[in-house]
């Protein structure tokens, strides 16, 4: 999942995690210490592209030659989505993410998707 249902944002953290009851506080509350790091440097390389967290991880899909169905519920959203495709990520930033992506156990391709040759 490329923003791994809200967890790839910026938005939830360690001081404003998902809600307790919820199916994704369930999956990413106890991880959030160690997504940090990604989403820091995902926040870190949008400064240069002037795009959030979220823009930068699809971009990342993007690079990879996947095509990522996000969920959307907001206007503004689709159109933060859209201005992903835009952002062309370097090979070294593209090799930082996937490294920090491996070590919390983030993936852009999922179990039923196959590797683009």
């Amino acid at each position: 999942m490329v923003l791994e249902q809200g967890a790839l944002t910026g938005r939830y953290n360690l001081n404003n995690p998902f809600p307790e009851n919820s199916g994704r506080g369930a999956s990413y509350n106890s991880i959030l210490k160690e997504l940090d790091e990604l989403v820091q440097a995902m926040t870190n390389i949008g400064e240069k592209y002037e795009a959030s967290p979220a823009q930068i991880a699809i971009a990342w899909a993007v690079a990879k030659g996947t095509l990522p169905i996000i969920g959307v519920t907001k206007v503004n959203q689709v159109e933060e989505a859209a201005k992903a495709v835009a952002i062309q990520l370097t090979d070294n930033e593209i090799a930082q993410l996937e490294k920090l992506g491996d070590s919390t156990g983030v993936h852009t391709l999922r179990e039923w998707e196959n590797e683009m040759d």
